[in-house]
């Protein structure tokens, strides 16, 4: 009996998800037929399942305009147990600028399995990834900044799985273990990636690390730009390694600005 309602389980799991990345700077609240309508869910279930968050104290509920809208319970949910750089804010700050600075997309990118998933995403005004946000994944190997984090792993472990996943792949999608695995070894040399970012076609990436101090997982942050844009790669990553350096600083004016002027240079 216990094994038949895992599956159910795993649904509502993914709705509560999806009811908190509903919210954005430009959703701050939402009424049940606003979720109802994004991920074709049952309206009765999903009343039931935001109740239970206001309940929770994890979403307000306006009386008088029944709008749902979070709280402070649900923005301070995992921050103590992040990296001194996102627990501060400033990282979420500057991927915010360097967007609205550059007109292109920025992400946080993670390691998940076999896959390389976006953490959060800040789209400029003009974003590359429309259609795409929190939680996508991609094949490690069929993006840069997948690429990249893969290189943090041992030279042995990183061949073991970059044959796995081209073995495993359909045949439009297989590659060059061999090509790719020298590949992964130039960017565990230099710290940083070039090349296409996967999750869209068309679309390019410049990515670098973040600096860890621990035990922490290896995290990327990466900047998304059309492929026919004109980017100095390596002044863009320059920049980001300063600004990254800078975010842990907990003076407000040691904080970083964004300036497109170093990398972008014709579209």
């Amino acid at each position: 009996m216990a094994i038949a309602l895992e599956p159910n389980k795993a649904k509502i799991a993914k709705r509560v998800i999806e009811v908190f990345e509903f919210f954005n700077e430009n959703a701050q609240q939402a009424t049940v037929m606003d979720i109802v309508r994004r991920y074709g869910r049952p309206q009765s279930s999903t009343s039931e399942l935001l109740a239970t968050l206001v309940e929770m104290g994890l979403l307000y509920k306006d009386s008088r305009s029944r709008y749902y809208s979070p709280t402070p319970r649900l923005a301070a949910l995992g921050i103590s147990a992040q990296p001194e750089i996102i627990r501060n804010g400033h990282l979420f700050a500057f991927m915010d600028r360097l967007a609205q600075t550059t007109r292109n997309s920025v992400a946080l990118f993670g390691m998940v399995g076999t896959q390389v998933q976006i953490f959060r995403l800040s789209a400029g005004p003009e974003p590359v990834l429309r259609d795409i946000g929190y939680g996508a994944c991609e094949q490690l190997a069929a993006s840069a900044a997948g690429l990249l984090l893969l290189s943090t792993m041992p030279a042995e472990q990183a061949s073991r799985i970059l044959w796995r996943l081209n073995a495993e792949a359909p045949l439009e999608q297989k590659f060059n273990p061999v090509e790719t695995r020298e590949q992964v070894a130039a960017m565990r040399r230099q710290g940083h990636a070039s090349g296409p970012a996967g999750f869209c076609p068309g679309v390019q990436m410049a990515a670098t690390l973040l600096p860890r101090t621990g035990t922490e997982r290896p995290l990327a942050l990466g900047m998304l730009y059309p492929a026919a844009a004109t980017v100095d790669a390596e002044a863009l990553v320059a920049t980001m390694n300063r600004s990254l350096a800078q975010c842990s600083a907990p003076s407000e004016a040691d904080f970083p600005a964004a300036s497109a002027a170093p990398f972008m240079m014709a579209v």
